[in-house]
């Protein structure tokens, strides 16, 4: 039971912030130009996230396959506050909703780690997560898509749980 518990964890946590090669070098490459720019806006989503305060919009890369969410944001060190990446669908492979464990190996910035219900409202939004910390990030309740954004913008921007969360997946 505990190898299927950790091997299960593993590849949950695989799902994560990321994106770079094993070097720490960008390989983006038309997803994005250098410092975090954005060449092709067809390659983008825009997310709204509508709280208390008001609406708040990112720019963000879609993360749609396996290989795409195992990458997430790893390795990147040019996120900008009003960037990120949107996994959904989440799991990649579809079947629906389901609990997540993301992970924060080999990212080097805090991150917020948004986790969305299946009717888009926010359940849980893991804050300021540890760089390279390997410990499950979990989403406490089954997640539909996950939002990552830098570290810190959720709190200053007041975004909260149960918050309703927008976009339009050209793609799906």
């Amino acid at each position: 039971m505990r190898k299927i518990l950790l091997a299960s964890v593993l590849a949950l946590g695989l799902c994560a912030c990321s994106s770079g090669d094993a070097n720490g070098g960008d390989v983006r490459g038309d997803r994005g130009a250098a410092n975090g720019g954005v060449a092709d806006a067809a390659k983008t989503l825009t997310v709204t996230i509508r709280s208390a305060n008001g609406a708040h919009v990112f720019t963000v890369e879609p993360a749609r396959t396996d290989a795409e969410q195992a990458q997430g944001l790893m390795y990147r060190t040019d996120l900008k506050p009003d960037r990120g990446m949107l996994f959904a669908p989440y799991p990649a492979g579809g079947g629906g909703p389901r609990e997540a464990n993301f992970w924060m190996k080999n990212t080097p910035s805090p991150l917020d780690i948004v986790y969305i219900r299946a009717d888009k409202t926010i359940a849980r939004i893991a804050e300021n997560t540890v760089p390279f910390s390997e410990a499950p990030i979990p989403s406490g309740e089954p997640v539909a898509a996950v939002l990552e954004i830098m570290g810190g913008r959720a709190g200053e921007l007041g975004i909260a749980e149960g918050d309703r969360v927008e976009w339009t997946d050209k793609a799906g």
